[in-house]
């Protein structure tokens, strides 16, 4: 956990607690959120798709 302040990867807001999932960072709010949205609902797809930049970034070297 870290708490010197990030943006959110997935509400996009300033948040100072969360957590790193690979170098995005997620905040406690989202992460509580996610975990207790059902995939039927239709925020769930909202998720994925901010879910789914972790994939989009490159590893440099």
């Amino acid at each position: 956990m870290k708490s010197r302040g990030e943006v959110c990867m997935v509400c996009e807001k300033f948040k100072e607690e969360g957590y790193f999932l690979y170098d995005s960072f997620i905040c406690i709010d989202c992460e509580k959120e996610i975990i207790k949205t059902e995939t039927s609902d239709p925020v769930y797809r909202f998720y994925l798709r901010q879910l789914k930049k972790i994939n989009s970034k490159k590893i440099l070297y």
